[in-house]
């Protein structure tokens, strides 16, 4: 059963889809803003790692040394790339939480001029 990526024109969130029947029509909804303005892109290969391999890469401090925790876009950046390495993408509203942060981080070192 494949999954394809798409990229919202409107918002450029890219959003999964298992197909189940490629013999049905499919119509794609973007999961963020909802809009039908959505185009297939490929998707990045995804390759299986054992446990023991994430968790191994997980330990690893240099995965970590650029990690400011006062900064919510250096946190979420590390959540993110946490969740990844576990093969898990953040649901709900870890997800919404991890985005404001990166968002907020963003806004305030555009306030600043730095970045």
């Amino acid at each position: 059963m494949p999954i394809y990526e798409y990229r919202c024109q409107d918002c450029r969130r890219v959003s999964s889809f298992l197909i189940l029947n490629l013999n049905e029509p499919f119509s794609p909804v973007c999961e963020k803003c909802g809009s039908r303005a959505l185009e297939r892109i490929l998707s990045r290969v995804n390759v299986r790692l054992s446990e023991e391999t994430r968790l191994e890469r997980l330990a690893d401090p240099a995965q970590w040394s650029g990690v400011d925790e006062n900064d919510p876009k250096s946190v979420a950046r590390a959540l993110k790339k946490m969740g990844q390495e576990m093969g898990e993408d953040f649901p709900g509203e870890v997800d919404q939480m991890v985005e404001e942060a990166m968002e907020s981080g963003a806004g305030e070192a555009g306030g600043t001029g730095e970045e």
